[in-house]
């Protein structure tokens, strides 16, 4: 159902502040999205689920801080797939493994310090074998030293908003003051997702390096038996126990799981795994779609042009409880004149989407192109063509 409501009358000062306000605002989706409170059998400490926008569907003591092991390697390859996309590093450039990093303990590839490798190499030993030699690497190719890649890191989580996590190193080994929360992980691997290719890696079950004398298998087992699993990383130390961020794409709807602290590493796949099922069982893709009043062009004052078009930055898809798409929202608020000049991508209205409600979108409605406003140049133009072409002409011209 779809409601609107006009604003009349506003003064030019009023629209350029609505619109500067909104401009700021973009396509927003609401933080919270439509919850369940259903109660799932989840073997661990901690767990979340969200979707790709952040938007929470279940959750169960999501904000305790714990050591996040190696899943902290998410935030390793955020930085790396940062610098790929800055141009600064590239997949196919060779690096070499200091001392200091064939020095790492835990799970490694046994990399000896002074040997070369294709980056990207040491991305798919990061991401497929959970390395923390190759993790030290990406480290230093990123920025350097691991001291100036942990102050990157922290930098990255706090513009994230992830308020409970502090990092000591990039890799995931147990450190005093090395911790995370499911939520802050949840954001995390919804960002490194953002960035085209990563799938490419974290969905790799078997493969190998350094001419097949290496093999590789990924510790992640949804990878192979969970349909539409994307990734993400798996992290287990005496510290942190067992932990996965789990990732999969179903139908359009992609979800992002993440336990903490389960006793055993079926229990983090089996967590991981209810939290998904519940997802893509509970949850659909709602596109709204909005009617030709909203967006009918708004007349212009004293403009060029008599009117200016609107457009709509429409969300791809909005996740909603399954079988209520009938009960979804569309309110629009809108202008019902302006006043030129007016500047593309102007906002003249809004397309608030809810249910039940709560916000689940709100969508800017903007200038789709410039109006200058009419000028003495553009009066005697005008005047010039009133009196000069026949009305037949002019009628021709307004036709065409």
């Amino acid at each position: 159902m779809i409601r609107t409501r006009q604003k009349k009358g506003l003064c030019a000062a009023c629209v350029s502040l609505f619109s500067a306000i909104w401009l700021c605002c973009g396509t927003a989706l609401a933080e919270e999205a439509p919850s369940s409170t259903v109660q799932l059998d989840i073997p661990a400490k901690s767990c979340i689920l969200t979707d790709s926008a952040g938007n929470v569907l279940y959750e169960d003591n999501a904000d305790q801080q714990m050591p996040p092991a190696s899943i902290t390697k998410i935030m390793t390859l955020l930085l790396t797939f940062e610098a790929l996309d800055a141009g600064t590093l590239s997949e196919d450039q060779m690096v070499t493994c200091s001392e200091y990093a064939a020095s790492m303990g835990g799970t490694q590839i046994w990399l000896e310090p002074g040997e070369e490798m294709a980056l990207s190499d040491i991305i798919k030993a990061t991401a497929v074998n959970s390395a923390n030699d190759c993790a030290m690497v990406l480290a230093e190719t990123v920025a350097g030293s691991e001291e100036a890649f942990v102050a990157m890191m922290n930098e990255k989580a706090a513009a994230l908003g992830m308020t409970g996590t502090h990092f000591e190193n990039p890799t995931g080994l147990d450190a005093d003051g090395h911790l995370s929360t499911a939520r802050d992980i949840a954001i995390m691997s919804a960002e490194l997702l953002k960035h085209e290719g990563v799938t490419e890696y974290t969905t790799i079950w078997m493969d190998s390096l350094r001419n097949g004398e290496t093999g590789l298998v990924n510790t992640n087992k949804l990878v192979r038996y969970y349909t539409g699993c994307t990734g993400l990383k798996t992290g287990t130390t005496d510290g942190a126990g067992s932990c996965l961020s789990a990732t999969a794409t179903r139908d359009g709807v992609s979800l992002i799981a993440v336990s903490m602290g389960s006793e055993t590493s079926n229990d983090r796949f089996a967590s991981c795994r209810t939290l998904l099922d519940y997802g893509f069982a509970s949850y659909e893709n709602f596109t709204p779609v909005l009617d030709d009043q909203t967006l009918a062009p708004v007349p212009a004052l004293g403009g060029q042009s008599e009117q200016v078009s609107i457009s709509a930055d429409m969300p791809e898809g909005i996740l909603i409880p399954k079988g209520m798409a009938d009960q979804v929202k569309v309110e629009v608020t809108k202008e019902s004149t302006v006043t030129a000049p007016v500047e593309e991508g102007t906002v003249l209205g809004n397309a608030v989407i809810s249910l039940d409600g709560k916000v689940l979108a709100q969508i800017p409605l903007r200038a789709k192109e410039q109006v200058e406003k009419i000028d003495f140049s553009f009066a005697l133009r005008r005047l010039w063509m009133l009196f000069t072409i026949s009305p037949f002409a002019e009628e021709e011209i307004q036709k065409n």
